[in-house]
């Protein structure tokens, strides 16, 4: 029932990716060095935003035991 989630492909394809991106940011063309920057800097923003919504739902989930725990009382 409380069995932690299999991420290891996510975190497989995080690695594989933020790999490439190392490699590429080697790259001699300035313009590939750059894009790898905004590549990194949306992922890393992407992660912030899962983050916070993770937050969010925690506590609309909270506030909704709640809700739930006095409208049974009733």
């Amino acid at each position: 029932m409380f069995q932690k989630k299999d991420n290891t492909y996510a975190e497989i394809r995080e690695k594989s990716v933020l790999q490439w991106l190392d490699e590429m940011g080697r790259h001699d063309d300035i313009e590939v060095r750059g894009g790898v920057r905004v590549s990194t800097d949306y992922i890393l923003d992407l992660k912030r935003q899962i983050n916070d919504l993770e937050k969010k739902n925690k506590v609309k989930d909270s506030y909704l035991k709640k809700m739930k725990t006095v409208l049974s009382e009733q």
